[in-house]
């Protein structure tokens, strides 16, 4: 599947502490999905608490914002409870939707090589891929992609 800007954004369904969310419940809205590596992790950490500070200006701007990672779903309750996170996490334990977005890479550390999930984000809006970051920096990226979102 191509998974460029303008593209149809690839299906998902994800399990979510709420409940099942896919592809088809944004039909003519916009949702944010961001990939990232691991639950309670430094990085994944800051992420979502900066995507929950947020919150309230993604949902004054109509944008439902779902973290993806392969954690289960005990695992991102336990997560969003002692972070107060404010921001659906849906869990791929199965690494289907990942694969799709094209967020399970190869990435080295000291030197080893190994598949992981590629921190990315994806914008979108009306079924098609509005915007794509590969690689993210956490700092002021929840800040870049509402910027993204209200300027669509």
């Amino acid at each position: 599947m191509d998974v460029t800007e303008g593209a149809p954004a690839p299906d998902f369904d994800l399990e979510t502490p709420d409940g099942r969310v896919k592809l088809a419940d944004f039909a003519g809205k916009t949702v944010v999905l961001y990939f990232y590596p691991k639950d309670d992790t430094a990085g994944c950490t800051r992420e979502a608490q900066d995507f929950t500070a947020l919150a309230p200006e993604f949902a004054t701007a109509g944008v439902t914002v779902i973290g993806v990672s392969k954690d289960s779903i005990a695992a991102h309750r336990k997560f969003a409870t002692k972070y107060d996170l404010g921001v659906k996490l849906g869990s791929d334990p199965e690494g289907a939707t990942v694969e799709r977005y094209g967020s399970w890479v190869e990435k080295s550390l000291y030197g080893r090589k190994y598949m992981g999930i590629d921190r990315s984000t994806f914008l979108i809006k009306d079924g098609k891929l509005a915007k794509i970051w590969r690689k993210v920096r956490v700092p002021n990226h929840a800040q870049q992609v509402l910027d993204a979102a209200r300027a669509l």
